[in-house]
């Protein structure tokens, strides 16, 4: 197995370093599996604060040039390593891979797909993980506040007011925090992430025609897009946990060559955000890459 020394010596080796390397692994994984790779890379591990690392509408740009004179009758596997961001933004990119693939989409996660990044995950054929990936919950947040937490407070509120209605004004200062019909941005948030979920679970991965299928995708969606039990948005889902949810899941270490290959092009991405002013990357095997850097 490819380990993080062995892609950093080889990085220190190499003319053009890390983007010779990635690209050389890229093209490797793509003859291998006989597919179209794309990958989507955030450096939010080690740019901590910075902004554009998410998922947002920007990234558009980076999937229409990876793309562009793409056989796309291969098919495509998708790599993701990212902290989600906008389900908005991750419903215009899932439509728009569909339309070209034609729905023949793998996902695979060497590391982390969370929150919208899970979501992109749930819209494939079938995702690919290893003992050391993980996927997250969906909940939405709001400036980091789980909007099942802001659902909760109100409900509490019309509760405790019914009973002891001398607590008004106690309500008032806590719940003035809150913008106006923020209780139903909340709710309304809430419905999105899990409506997605479970329109492209039901249109690719599962058929939301089975009865049998339906049950899969109402448990998945019900474990995903909530917060009583994770208690944590960044909560990590590893592979057992998303195989037991339903999920059809592929492990990496089922091919030992597709592993060597996944994981050499992952640390090589991580040590370029490492070494580099770069933040997110999309790149396919053709060298084809949009790349954003701290400073655009």
């Amino acid at each position: 197995m490819a380990g993080w020394n062995d892609v950093l010596e080889e990085v220190g080796k190499t003319p053009g370093q890390t983007d010779y390397v990635r690209h050389k692994y890229l093209q490797k994984l793509s003859e291998h599996t006989g597919r179209n790779i794309i990958c989507y890379y955030s450096g939010w591990l080690s740019k901590r604060g910075v902004n554009n690392v998410d998922i947002n509408d920007s990234d558009m740009n980076g999937f229409m040039n990876a793309i562009k004179d793409m056989n796309c009758k291969k098919g495509l596997d998708l790599m993701l390593h990212t902290p989600g961001g906008d389900p908005a933004a991750a419903e215009a990119i899932v439509n728009y891979l569909r339309l070209k693939f034609d729905y023949d989409i793998r996902v695979i996660v060497p590391q982390l797909a969370m929150s919208a990044g899970t979501m992109i995950a749930c819209a494939a054929k079938e995702i690919i993980m290893g003992k050391q990936s993980s996927l997250g919950p969906i909940d939405p947040q709001f400036n980091g506040i789980p909007a099942y937490n802001i659902k909760y407070e109100f409900e509490e509120a019309k509760k405790d007011l019914l009973s002891n209605p001398n607590n008004a004004q106690y309500w008032m200062i806590k719940l003035q925090q809150y913008p106006a019909a923020f209780m139903k941005t909340a709710m309304d948030a809430i419905d999105l992430s899990g409506q997605l979920v479970e329109e492209w679970l039901g249109s690719c991965m599962f058929d939301k025609n089975s009865d049998d299928d339906k049950k899969v995708i109402n448990h998945i969606v019900n474990s995903l897009n909530e917060h009583d039990n994770s208690k944590n948005h960044g909560r990590h889902l590893n592979i057992d946990f998303c195989k037991r949810l339903g999920l059809k899941i592929i492990p990496l270490e089922d091919d030992p060559e597709l592993q060597d290959l996944v994981l050499s092009i992952h640390h090589a991405f991580v040590i370029t955000f490492d070494g580099s002013t770069a933040i997110k990357i999309i790149e396919n095997q053709n060298g084809k890459r949009m790349v954003l850097n701290i400073n655009n």
